[in-house]
């Protein structure tokens, strides 16, 4: 559910938190009912007592990587009784930058498979395992990328009628400079992004010439940016594709959603 203020005039119905960015325990104040934990290493996992605080008071999920161990459901899943019984599970392969080595060459599909019969309510990351994803059913969990409307249009033609969420770091601001510094960066790790930068060009404020033109569309492509009337724009043509909730992560910081 969307509460007043500046989230909910821009569509936004779940907000995505960093917990080595920010202080979790303020997702209370936050004007959505719906939090989402992102995993950013074991050194970084929330303590027992947060997580059932922040699930007794809204509507919590948990990103779980199952190649992690602690998580992994065809070994070590011994941290997967630490997400309260009133969370949900966000079930995702695992960024490699979080992972061992070990960790990065064990098999996804099996194990987002098992994930999935022990969390029947899960969500299920799609980043670079989207055919796995679909199998292993639940609400499919997206980036959003410049073919998101058109896949998830593709989706619902083609007759899934499961649940989607996207995912995209969040802008509420008209301002270039601090589009650029925010998300830049970001989208500059992207392939296609890239592969068009110039070698060497900065990817935040002091960009110029080619690879601001390059970053400017590019940050539109892969996050939500722009003033709140035009981030609601584009959420709802999301909707209107097809997805059933927006997740945004607050690329200026958590003080920048409790307006």
């Amino acid at each position: 559910m969307l509460r007043e203020g500046t989230l909910g005039r821009a569509g936004i119905d779940t907000v995505a938190l960093k917990p080595a960015e920010c202080d979790v325990s303020r997702a209370v104040d936050l004007p959505v009912d719906r939090v989402a934990i992102d995993y950013e290493g074991h050194e970084h996992l929330l303590d027992d007592r947060t997580l059932a605080r922040l699930a007794d008071a809204v509507d919590l999920y948990v990103t779980t990587p199952v190649r992690a161990d602690g998580f992994d459901p065809l070994g070590d899943d011994s941290l997967v009784p630490r997400v309260p019984a009133n969370a949900t599970r966000v079930l995702v392969a695992g960024h490699p930058a979080y992972l061992t080595e070990e960790e990065r060459g064990r098999a996804i599909a099996p194990r987002l498979g098992a994930a999935r019969t022990r969390a029947a309510d899960a969500w299920v990351g799609t980043e670079g395992v989207e055919r796995v994803a679909l199998a292993a059913g639940g609400v499919q969990y997206e980036l959003l990328s410049r073919s998101t409307e058109r896949d998830l249009r593709a989706l619902r033609a083609a007759g899934f009628d499961g649940g989607t969420a996207v995912y995209a770091p969040t802008v509420l601001s008209d301002d270039e400079d601090a589009i650029l510094d925010a998300v830049g960066g970001y989208a500059a790790r992207r392939g296609p992004v890239r592969r068009a930068l110039p070698d060497g060009a900065a990817t935040d404020a002091t960009a110029t010439g080619r690879a601001r033109e390059v970053l400017s569309a590019a940050v539109r492509d892969y996050a939500l940016v722009g003033s709140v009337d035009s981030v609601a724009e584009q959420v709802e043509a999301l909707r209107e594709a097809g997805a059933d909730h927006v997740v945004g992560y607050p690329a200026r910081g958590l003080d920048a959603f409790l307006a």
